[in-house]
C-alpha cells in the first residue's frame, strides 16, 4: 500500500528538511511552496491538514522543495510576491521587490496627496535622520552665501518667487499627477501607485532590460491597469522620455541599484547566486546610478516637484550632500521600518 502524503504530514517533512539545508525559515517556506502547488492559501492549508496530495501534486512539491534547498528565492520558485496588497508575478533574471520598497511608494504617495491632487492622507510619523556635523556647516555655509546678495538681486528674487508661487499655485490646482519610475523591474511601484490612487495618478514606467518590460507588462495585465495610467518604456535612464514630456512630471521615484561594491561581496548567496546584478551593484559608494538620475531630475520634474530613491543605508548622507550641490531643496533622509536609513526625498527648486 502506497504511503498517503497529507498536507500535515507534509508540512512537518519539509520544515525538518529545509531546516538542515540552512533554510533560515524553514516552516514559512514550506508553507510558502505548499501554497503554490496546491493553489490554496496558507491559512486554508490548516484547515485541511488531513487531505492528501495526488501523485502530480507531491512530483510537483518535490521539484520545489528541491529549488528551494539549493537556495533559490521563494519568490521565484512560487512565481508571485505580495507588494503594498497587489500580487506581483516574479521570474528569474528580475530584481525581487521588498517590503522596505513599499515606504517608497507610501513617500510618493503622501506628496501627490498633499502636493497635486490636494486630498488628506494618513502620514506615518517621518523618523527625519540629524545631519552630521559636517553637513550642518555645509548647508549653514550655502545658508550664509545664498543670503550676501545686492538690492537688485534681492529684487529679482523676490519676483523670481513670486512667479513660481503663482505657477506652483496653478500646478497644484490639478486633479491628476505624473509619476516617472526608473528602473521599473515588475512594475510594483508604478502598478502600486496606479492601483492606489486610480484615475488620478499615470505613470511612465521604464527600465533597461527588457525581460523586466515584459514583465512589468504582464504585471500590468494581470493587474488590470488601464495602460494610461501605466505606460511601460525600454530605454537607458530618460532616454524614452519625449521632448515634449520634459518638466511634466510631478514625481520622479527609482529603486535603483545601489549596493556598494565592499557589500557585494558579502550578499546572502539566496540573493547574489540568483538575483541580477545588473539591479543589485551601485558601484564603489553605491551612488553611481544614482547620480545620472540626480543629473536627470530637474530634466523632467516640474518645479517643485519630487525626487524620491531607495538607497544603501551607508550611502545616504552622501546622497543628500550630492542633493544639495545640484541645488536641490528641502533634501531629507527617511528610515525604514526597521529604523535603518532607507530614503531620499528631494524637491526641485
Amino acid at each position: 500500500m502506497a504511503e498517503v502524503w497529507t498536507i500535515g504530514r507534509c508540512l512537518t517533512w519539509i520544515d525538518g528538511y529545509l531546516a538542515k539545508k540552512g533554510d533560515e525559515r524553514p516552516r514559512l517556506s514550506a508553507e510558502w511552496l505548499l501554497s503554490s502547488v496546491l493553489h490554496v492559501s496558507r491559512v486554508e492549508l490548516y484547515t485541511s491538514f488531513d487531505r492528501p496530495l495526488a501523485a502530480p501534486e507531491l512530483d510537483r512539491l518535490r521539484e520545489r522543495v528541491i529549488r528551494r534547498a539549493n537556495g533559490e528565492p521563494l519568490q521565484y520558485i512560487v512565481g508571485t510576491t505580495q507588494f503594498r496588497g497587489i500580487t506581483v508575478r516574479c521570474e528569474p533574471g528580475v530584481l525581487i521587490p521588498r517590503p522596505e520598497t513599499e515606504l517608497l511608494v507610501e513617500e510618493v504617495l503622501s506628496f501627490i496627496d498633499a502636493e497635486v491632487l490636494h486630498e488628506a492622507a494618513p502620514k506615518r510619523k517621518r523618523a527625519h535622520l540629524p545631519w552630521s556635523e559636517t553637513m550642518a556647516k555645509f548647508v549653514e555655509a550655502e545658508a550664509q552665501e545664498s543670503h550676501e546678495t545686492s538690492p537688485e538681486e534681492d529684487a529679482e528674487a523676490a519676483l523670481s518667487e513670486e512667479s513660481y508661487t503663482a505657477e506652483a499655485s496653478e500646478q497644484n490646482g490639478a486633479s491628476h499627477a505624473r509619476v516617472l519610475e526608473i528602473g521599473c523591474g515588475t512594475g510594483c511601484i508604478s502598478l502600486a501607485i496606479a492601483a492606489e490612487r486610480p484615475g488620478q495618478i499615470s505613470c511612465v514606467a521604464i527600465d533597461i532590460d527588457e525581460q523586466a518590460v515584459r514583465l512589468a507588462a504582464s504585471n500590468r495585465e494581470a493587474l488590470h491597469v488601464d495602460p494610461e495610467y501605466m505606460d511601460i518604456r525600454t530605454g537607458d535612464m530618460i532616454e524614452p522620455v519625449d521632448t515634449q514630456e520634459l518638466g511634466s512630471f510631478d514625481v520622479l521615484v527609482s529603486n535603483p541599484p545601489y549596493i556598494p561594491d565592499a557589500v557585494m561581496e558579502h550578499l546572502p548567496q539566496e540573493v547574489a547566486l540568483h538575483e541580477p546584478r545588473l539591479a543589485l551593484a551601485g558601484g564603489a559608494d553605491g551612488l553611481d546610478v544614482f547620480r545620472c538620475i540626480l543629473v536627470a531630475a530637474p530634466q523632467v520634474l516640474r518645479h517643485g516637484g519630487l525626487l524620491a530613491c531607495e538607497l544603501h543605508e551607508d550611502s545616504l548622507e552622501d546622497a543628500a550632500a550630492l542633493c544639495i550641490s545640484a541645488g536641490m531643496e528641502l533634501v531629507r533622509i527617511e528610515k525604514d521600518l526597521a529604523g535603518r536609513n532607507r530614503f531620499i526625498c528631494a524637491r526641485t527648486p
